[in-house]
């Protein structure tokens, strides 16, 4: 379990407050798979994936971005419980789809990088930090 100081909880859910899900859950999950293209092999069912604009461009990229953002809804809204909201996430995405667990971080990178220029005050008092610490506890 991740303990959590109260000035990282007010960071994370400061940060979240001010980010459009709905905005970077597409930007992020095209971002991981424009800059890492072997993480493109579990979006075979996507369609079109063959250059950058198609990513970008492409309805179902963006629709499971924006479900990638949800999970993380639920895990700031579960911080102290992290593990056991991720629990059968987790199963599926290890037992039935078999996704290499490094692309957890690949994601939260992406995530990262793309909510980053949007937050430049909070991350520069280190709230950044705090935030890459909840997202990489996914996995």
């Amino acid at each position: 379990m991740v303990e959590w100081t109260d000035a990282e909880r007010s960071a994370i859910i400061g940060l979240w407050g001010k980010l459009n899900p709905d905005e970077i859950g597409p930007q992020a999950l095209a971002r991981c798979l424009i800059v890492y293209p072997w993480t493109q092999r579990y979006f075979a069912s996507f369609g079109n994936l063959s250059s950058p604009a198609a990513i970008m461009g492409n309805p179902k990229v963006a629709a499971h971005g924006r479900t990638v953002m949800g999970g993380l809804e639920r895990a700031i809204k579960n911080m102290d419980n992290i593990k056991a909201t991720y629990a059968p996430l987790s199963v599926m995405h290890s037992e039935k789809l078999h996704v290499d667990p490094d692309n957890f971080r690949l994601c939260a990178d992406s995530t990262t990088r793309v909510s980053s220029p949007m937050n430049t005050s909070c991350i520069a008092e280190d709230c950044g930090s705090c935030s890459h610490k909840d997202l990489t506890l996914i996995k």
